[in-house]
C-alpha cells in the first residue's frame, strides 16, 4: 500500500495546509476553478452526513464557507417521512443559497414502498441522480423506476463488513446487466478499507460510475477510519488524477465522517488539500 506523501505534496504544491484557507476566505486559482467547477469537469462538493449533527441551515452555510458549489442531503437535513411541499421547500432553500442540490442519500431500500417513496422524494427535491442501497432483490423495480422517473441511481459500497455491497465491483456484478442509469457511488473510503484501490476501481468501472465520496482512512483495513484527506492511506493525486482522466462528470462530493459536532476544520483541511492537488496534476 502507497501511503500519500504528504510532505511532498506539499513541497511540490506550495500550498499545503495554506490550501484549507480557502474555506475562510473563499478564493481559488483560476486553474481549480476550471478543473473543478466552471467547466464542470471535476464537480467538487459536499454529501451533507458530514454535517449530520447541524440543521439544514447550518450545513448550507458551512457548505458555502467551503467554496464548494454542489451538494447531496442526507435525511438528517431533508427526511424522507417529508411531504411532497415541505421536499419543494426545502430544495428551493438550498438552491437559494446559491447550492447545486445534485442528490440524496444514501438511502436504505428494503422494501417496494421503500424503492418507491425514494424515486418520489428524488423527483420533488429535483435531484438527478440517489445514492442507494437497495436489496439485491429489489434491482429489477429499481431499473423499471430509473426508467420511469429518469432519475439516476447510484449504489453506494460500505466497505469489508457490508453483507450487501462491500465493494465497486460488488455492486458491479449485480448491475451490469441493468439500464445504464443505475450505477455506482465509489465510496472512496469504504473502497480502501475493503482492500481494493479507489483509483483502480474508478477506472475499471468508469462506465457506471455516477457519483464518488471522496475521503480518506487511516489504514486499508476493515479498523481504517475517516481522517482529514492527506493524512491517510489513500493515494488522493492518483485518485483525481483518474477521476479527470477518465473524463468522469459527476460529482466528488467529501463525505468527512470524523468530529461529527466540529467538522469544519478537517473538512476545510480536506478541501483545500484537494484544491490543492488539483492546481498541480
Amino acid at each position: 500500500m502507497r501511503k500519500t506523501n504528504r510532505r511532498d505534496f506539499i513541497k511540490l504544491s506550495g500550498m499545503g495546509l495554506a490550501s484549507a484557507a480557502l474555506w475562510t476566505n473563499g478564493c481559488s486559482s483560476e486553474k481549480v476553478q476550471k478543473k473543478s467547477t466552471s467547466d464542470g469537469f471535476l464537480k467538487l462538493g459536499m454529501a451533507s452526513y458530514t454535517f449530520r449533527e447541524f440543521s439544514l441551515e447550518e450545513a448550507i452555510s458551512m457548505t458555502r464557507r467551503l467554496d464548494l458549489e454542489w451538494i447531496s442531503l442526507k435525511s438528517f437535513h431533508l427526511p424522507l417521512e417529508s411531504t411532497e411541499q415541505e421536499i419543494k421547500e426545502v430544495a428551493e432553500k438550498v438552491r437559494a443559497s446559491g447550492l447545486k442540490l445534485y442528490g440524496c442519500g444514501v438511502i436504505y431500500m428494503s422494501s417496494k414502498q421503500e424503492v418507491e417513496r425514494a424515486f418520489q422524494y428524488a423527483r420533488a427535491a429535483g435531484v438527478e441522480v440517489i445514492i442507494g442501497v437497495p436489496d439485491p432483490d429489489l434491482l429489477g423495480l429499481v431499473e423499471e423506476k430509473v426508467k420511469e422517473f429518469d432519475i439516476k441511481l447510484a449504489i453506494h459500497n460500505h466497505g469489508p463488513t457490508d453483507k450487501l455491497y462491500p465493494t465497486p465491483g460488488s455492486a458491479y456484478e449485480r448491475i451490469k446487466g441493468l439500464d445504464r442509469r443505475v450505477g455506482i457511488c465509489l465510496d472512496v473510503g469504504h473502497t480502501q478499507r475493503a482492500g481494493v484501490n479507489p483509483s483502480e476501481a474508478a477506472e475499471k468501472y468508469k462506465d457506471r460510475l455516477l457519483d464518488v465520496h471522496i475521503k480518506d482512512v487511516t489504514r486499508a483495513d476493515k479498523d481504517g477510519t475517516t481522517v482529514e484527506i492527506g493524512r491517510g492511506v489513500i493515494d488522493i493525486p492518483r485518485l483525481l488524477k483518474t477521476l479527470l482522466t477518465i473524463n468522469y462528470k459527476g460529482c466528488a462530493a467529501l463525505e468527512f465522517e470524523k468530529d461529527g459536532k466540529d467538522p469544519l476544520p478537517g473538512a476545510a483541511e480536506s478541501i483545500g488539500f484537494v484544491k490543492g492537488v488539483i492546481s498541480v496534476i
